[in-house]
């Protein structure tokens, strides 16, 4: 193997992508073990987690199996344990992508930084806004005829997945951003190609939301903005 080939110039980027992730296995194992340990310390808090989330929905729960209740908990504190390392895993994905696109390591620093704000500022934007608004929609059909009856096991996975989920599309922008800088999408293309984003926008609101359409909106909605957003951001960078 040649000098060129063992640094790797002579890869493809998604190859340097998986090279570069493969290097970091060592802290991936180790964000993996902090992943149980922190599971298992939020476990014996997610009593309280659960009993602040549930006061601020404002909803009566139950279950109707014996191990419901136990798995709810158990949720509760992975999500919690995820959203606790976050950074940790960003930073990984930074340090990854760092290698071979060449970002300089005050580009990673601002990359990590504001992917971090993005994710929690998309979480807070779920859980203090979208999710009363939706569940209080959801809940509108409420009658004398037609109680609501809401399992304990389904209310976490719908808020955990709510809240992640916003976290999550809440990086649109700063992943356009760095497209366009690195080169692999020009900012023109994101302005022509609008009209599919708002597809696969629908689409993913879709897939993630139940099936009306104010919690589409609620989801769709936002990540339109944030797309509309990392064009802005593109054009005021001067990016091509």
């Amino acid at each position: 193997m040649s000098g060129d080939e063992g640094d790797g110039e002579g890869l493809e980027p998604a190859q340097k992508i998986v090279a570069s992730i493969y290097a970091l296995r060592t802290t991936f194992l180790v964000l993996g073990a902090a992943l149980i340990i922190g599971t298992s310390g939020f476990y014996f808090i997610s009593p309280r987690i659960f009993a602040f989330v549930q006061k601020h929905l404002h909803q009566q729960l139950a279950f109707f199996t014996v191990a419901e209740p136990f798995l709810a908990h158990v949720k509760l504190a992975l999500v919690a344990t995820i959203i606790t390392l976050m950074p940790a895993f960003i930073f990984c994905l930074w340090r990854g992508l760092a290698g071979p696109f060449k970002l300089s390591r005050r580009s990673q620093a601002g990359f990590i930084i504001t992917t971090c704000l993005l994710f929690y500022a998309g979480g807070l934007f779920c859980y203090f806004v979208t999710l009363p608004l939706g569940i209080n929609f959801l809940l509108g059909y409420e009658s004398e005829q037609l109680q609501s009856v809401i399992s304990v096991g389904r209310f976490v996975g719908f808020v955990t997945l709510f809240v992640v989920a916003f976290g999550l599309i809440f990086e649109l922008p700063i992943f356009m951003v760095f497209a366009g800088n690195v080169g692999l999408i020009r900012c023109e293309q994101f302005v022509r190609n609008r009209k599919f984003a708002i597809l696969g926008i629908a689409i993913v609101s879709a897939l993630l939301t139940p099936a009306d359409i104010m919690t589409m909106l609620l989801m769709g909605g936002p990540l339109y903005i944030l797309y509309e957003l990392g064009i802005l951001i593109l054009r005021l960078l001067r990016v091509p």
